[in-house]
């Protein structure tokens, strides 16, 4: 075994295999070579070599997706480390825990004009929960350095994953010679366990609140799957006279919940809006993707607006917040269903239902367009898949359909940003054992495409890629979409197909063009006795599909005949 000599390199991965933290994600550089060389010694490591930085974290997000658990990703000085930054504003608003661990020059040697530099300690700012920069430990004071860095280190791995985790980064100066690797093993270190409160809540008030309210709504945001979450929802909505709305990304599925209210919403007269608007709402969980249904809430604020949070910030998207609640989310649920009183009439409830009933799928025969090629996809995803979304058009048209509720789905909705979805999908089917789906739109897919580099050992991922020639999106945006700006510049509009991007990646590919050619090819992308990853092409018209969004949603305005329900105290 041969190991750096570097002791605030041999604490830090000492101290990380005490965390129990597994997967690191490493880019090349010779800064960062102690840190690489000690990973790769250390047989509870496994690391994973992604060469473009921006990716590679990406990558360790994706890992995170899947394994629930904290990973690291490791880099060179300069600004290789930059490159880190999508993906930690990502992490953050996930609140996923992701340690960005860089190696640095000797301070001396910041703003010098010395290769690689730059003033890296604290360099993401707000977007961490934690930032240390290590010390290097001298011989003369090896006892207190020592000490010093191995606090550092517990420091950020506890506010990494202690309470509502996050990213963390861990700074490493390095001085030279970086190269001697004569030492046998790792150090003894020091693990500083944390115990974790569980915050209790006098659910009485709120339970006297809820009694009170007339029309009451909880609202799902951004979760990982969890059949406790799902179960407590259901008791409500059986118990009480309780909407419950849940987009895909809330991991939230059952007939007793209303997964279509964007659509439902656009279908709503003017006249009619106030009787569907709640007096109490609670909300919990990540992002929202439903524009429409910020702007209901907050055109029609509720009386009541909770908002559980684990890790106290306060967030008032619909300009409502009354109450700031910093509790676990189920434990909050499960103890008001215990509290509140049994509704045998549900008039409420019933008036959403009635309308999410006459919301209907696109119809089968609409032409090939982006929302065809993606209903015909989730008709036949198989049960028990891992679905990740692009995050622009892609996750508003998936919304369009409905998916069974042992589908896992994941998004990147934290920072929403373009570059994510096609790295963090190939990090997590580098880990994952099943078959990994994603659907994807050309501009994300080939800004993405430095993450299809060198993966010839990932089996399991299924992308469909749906390229319209352009941003799709901006095509829809009322007053942009008549901008003469928009083909060339705003929606960057190409004439470019992943075939030959595909082949050198290792990829199998489909083509599609039309409906026929798509079903014949997704029997293939959807059978997963075949070990290839795969990609299947679909090309679809930008006008065609425009055109194919817009008499949906006409149809849908048409065909909607609201009920009124009076509501009495």
């Amino acid at each position: 075994m041969s190991f750096s000599i570097k002791k605030n390199v041999l604490q830090t991965v000492a101290t990380l295999k005490a965390y129990g933290v597994k997967h690191i994600v490493v880019s090349p550089g010779s800064r960062n070579a102690p840190l690489m060389q000690t990973f790769l010694q250390e047989p509870s490591f496994e690391c994973h070599v992604i060469v473009d930085e921006r990716n590679a974290a990406f990558h360790a997000l994706g890992i995170m997706q899947s394994t629930r658990k904290p990973a690291a990703v490791c880099c060179t000085s300069g600004t290789a480390l930059l490159n880190y930054a999508p993906a930690v504003a990502e992490a953050y608003y996930q609140q996923l825990p992701l340690i960005v661990l860089s190696a640095d020059r000797s301070p001396e040697w910041i703003g010098q004009m010395d290769g690689q530099t730059l003033p890296q300690a604290g360099v993401f700012g707000a977007m961490v929960k934690k930032s240390v920069n290590l010390p290097e430990i001298n011989i003369e004071n090896a006892e207190r350095d020592t000490w010093f860095c191995n606090r550092l280190v517990n420091e950020a791995l506890i506010a990494c994953t202690a309470g509502a985790p996050g990213p963390v980064h861990i700074n490493a100066p390095v001085s030279e010679p970086l190269f001697d690797c004569s030492e046998e093993g790792l150090p003894e270190t020091r693990k500083i366990d944390f115990a974790c409160t569980q915050k209790s809540v006098d659910i009485t008030p709120f339970a006297g609140k809820w009694d009170k309210s007339l029309k009451r709504m909880i609202i799902a945001g951004q979760l990982p799957e969890s059949p406790e979450i799902v179960d407590v929802l259901e008791k409500l909505a059986r118990l009480g006279d309780c909407v419950i709305l849940a987009e895909h990304l809330s991991n939230c599925v059952s007939p007793l919940f209303i997964s279509n209210f964007d659509a439902l919403l656009h279908t709503i007269p003017k006249d009619k809006q106030t009787e569907f608007a709640p007096d109490l709402i609670i909300t919990f969980g990540g992002h929202i993707v439903s524009k429409r249904l910020k702007q209901y809430l907050r055109a029609n604020k509720p009386k009541n607006h909770w908002r559980l949070s684990q890790s106290g910030e306060v967030v008032d998207l619909f300009q409502s917040l009354t109450d700031l609640v910093e509790a676990d989310n189920g434990k909050f649920l499960n103890d008001l269903y215990y509290a509140v009183s049994n509704d045998k009439k549900k008039p409420y409830f019933d008036l959403w239902k009635a309308a999410s009933d006459k919301i209907t799928e696109p119809a089968k025969d609409i032409p090939f367009s982006d929302i065809s090629v993606t209903g015909s996809f989730l008709k036949v995803l198989p049960k028990k898949s891992k679905l990740h979304l692009a995050n622009s058009s892609t996750v508003r048209n998936a919304q369009l359909y409905a998916l069974d509720g042992s589908v896992e789905v994941f998004c990147n909705r934290g920072a929403n940003g373009i570059e994510s979805s096609l790295p963090a999908a190939v990090g997590f089917a580098s880990v994952h054992r099943g078959v990994t789906y994603l659907i994807i739109g050309d501009l994300s897919f080939f800004y993405g495409l430095n993450s299809l580099w060198n993966i010839e050992h990932v089996k399991n991922l299924r992308i469909l890629l749906i390229n319209n020639g352009g941003g799709g999106i901006f095509h829809l945006l009322p007053g942009l979409n008549k901008a003469p700006s928009l083909m060339q510049y705003v929606a960057a509009a190409h004439n470019t197909d992943a075939k030959k991007w595909a082949e050198a990646a290792g990829l199998q590919y489909l083509p599609a063009t039309d409906t026929p050619e798509l079903d014949k090819a997704l029997a293939v992308f959807v059978d997963e006795t075949v070990e290839a990853s795969i990609l299947l092409e679909a090309a679809t018209d930008m006008e065609t599909s425009k055109a194919a969004f817009k008499e949906y949603y006409h149809e849908l305005k048409q065909c909607a005949d609201m009920p009124v329900v009076r509501l009495e105290p």
